[in-house]
Order: C-alpha cells, then structure tokens, then sequence
C-alpha cells in the first residue's frame, strides 16, 4: 500500500512516515499542498492522510475539494487540532473520507488507515476474505483453506494489494509502484518470481492468483 502523508510540521510527518513504514506501508512525505496536488495528479497513492492547515494554495479541506471536484477518488483523513462539530462537518464535506484531532495516538491513526483502505465486500474485521484466502492485515497472517501459510514480508504485501484490488487487472508497473516502490534496481521479472512464489504456496496453481496476458495480474473468487 502507497500512502500520501501531508504535514507541515517535521517531526510530526517523520514519526508518521517512522511508523507506518514499520507496519509494511510505502509512504511518501510532503509538507505543502502544491506538492501533494501535483503528487497525487500524477502518481498512484491508495490513500492520503492530510493536515488541515498546510502551506501552499490550498489548506487541507480545500485541497480535499480540489481533487473531488476533479473526481479524484483518492481515500483521504484530515488531521487537525480542530475539533468543534463545525470544523468536522466542514472536513467531511469537503470530501475528506474520515477526521482525526490532534493529539491522536498512533494505533487510532493506523486503525482509520485501514478502514479506509478496505473494501467491505472482501473485508471482515482486519480480515480480506477472497476465495480460499483468508489475511489477517493485523495480525499478518495468511490462511488457505483455513490452512496458515508460511510467506515472506514482501509477498504479504504483494497478497494483501491483489486481494483489496479483487477482479481488477494489475499490471507489473502497478504492482512494482506499490509494492517495490521503496526499493531499487527492482525488474519486471521481480513479479513474476513472487507470483509464482506465492501460487506455490497457495497450492492453486493459476486459478487463484490469474495471468491476463499482456495486462498483468488479477485474483478473483
């Protein structure tokens, strides 16, 4: 998962990026909404997470209604040391998915994250059921057939994004951007190895984790 963290404030935007990368997220700081808009216009991010008040042209509301009305989708939680009922509606109807004030606690910040970041129709508790796969995001790990399975971080990763994305064709410059992006000297065939590793695993050969030639990948039921 690729995040977008929007804070002006250093530390309070290192510790964040400290924390959620811990937890397996790639995660990009900025401290601006100029360079947030344009990251997020041009770049591929499953989620941002931004402060309400922020250098730039826009403060984070605006800036949240920016991307709506250019239909954006982009799942979003404002932050801010607000917190009358006034400035949260304001927030939310903005377009912000979610609001949390500061001081928040990391754990309530990572909860909201994955909330956001789940689908409901694959999702139950921390869980994505997808077929014979059960993953446990919080307690990372993996079940087929209620069977555990035994994968390394980096596949868990490479699951976890196929099974939030069900039915959608990813392409191995998708898969490389979300899953590799804090990596170099990272090559198409990198995929194709851990997809492979994966369906060993899973023991379901091609039918779960399909190959849809010249595209990329997608799991499906």
């Amino acid at each position: 998962m690729k995040l977008l963290v929007v804070e002006d404030e250093a530390k309070i935007g290192q510790s964040l990026k400290k924390g959620l990368s811990a937890e397996g997220y790639l995660v990009d700081v900025v401290e601006d909404s100029d360079t947030a808009d344009n990251l997020v216009r041009s770049g591929s991010y499953d989620i941002a997470i931004v402060d309400w008040m922020i250098p730039g042209q826009y403060d984070g509301p605006e800036l949240v209604s920016q991307w709506r009305k250019s239909d954006i989708k982009i799942p979003v939680l404002i932050l801010t040391a607000k917190s009358t009922i006034g400035d949260k509606v304001s927030g939310l109807d903005s377009g912000a998915d979610d609001y949390l004030s500061k001081p928040f606690s990391f754990d309530e910040l990572l909860a909201r994250t994955r909330a956001l970041l789940r689908r409901p129709k694959t999702t139950v508790g921390n869980q994505l059921n997808v077929g014979p796969i059960s993953l446990d995001a919080v307690a990372k790990t993996v079940r087929c057939d209620r069977k555990e399975l035994h994968i390394t971080a980096k596949e868990f990763q490479l699951l976890e994004y196929l099974l939030i994305h069900k039915g959608e064709v990813l392409s191995k410059e998708q898969l490389l951007d979300h899953v590799w992006a804090d990596e170099s000297r990272v090559q198409h065939n990198t995929v194709e190895t851990f997809i492979a590793n994966l369906r060993k695993k899973i023991g379901k050969g091609d039918d779960f984790i399909q190959t849809v030639r010249g595209y990329g990948y997608k799991v499906s039921d």
